[in-house]
């Protein structure tokens, strides 16, 4: 699973998911052929990307290769059950990726047009928002 060697900040304020429609940065395929964009909102665990990365190499056999764009680096707390309130911020339990709509998450490159899309469509239901397929325009 993927967990940040070092953070500057142990535990982060929760934060407010921005009312955009599209995300702003890494929206464009940059390194494959073919990539695996978010068409909504919500925190990625590390759990689940290497799900959908397992998904993804699973299905390509040793095909080509995977570029997984996300990195989960903000620290979620939570405290042990049947503790009462107060006595401070919980422990650090795992970390998540905010992702917002039009995000490329994965990207492969090196595979036939069937194979590629039909191991990013798996990945895509591992992960808890729709995604959608998409390739970078050749010209």
């Amino acid at each position: 699973m993927l967990l940040p060697k070092k953070v500057k900040h142990r535990k982060w304020q929760k934060g407010r998911s921005k009312n955009r429609a599209f995300e702003g940065r890494g929206a464009i395929i940059s390194y494959g052929t073919y990539g695996l964009k978010a068409e909504g909102s919500a925190w990625v665990t590390s759990r689940q990307i290497e799900a959908a990365r397992r998904a993804i190499t699973n299905h390509i056999e040793r095909e080509g290769k995977v570029w997984i764009r996300i990195f989960p680096d903000k620290p979620i707390t939570k405290r042990p059950p049947e503790v009462t309130m107060g006595g401070g911020k919980g422990t650090v339990d795992h970390y998540v990726f905010p992702v917002r709509p039009g995000r490329i998450l994965f990207e492969v490159d090196g595979l036939s047009d069937k194979i590629a899309r039909e191991s990013l469509r798996l990945a895509g239901h591992k992960l808890p928002f729709k995604t959608r397929v998409v390739s970078k325009r050749v010209d």
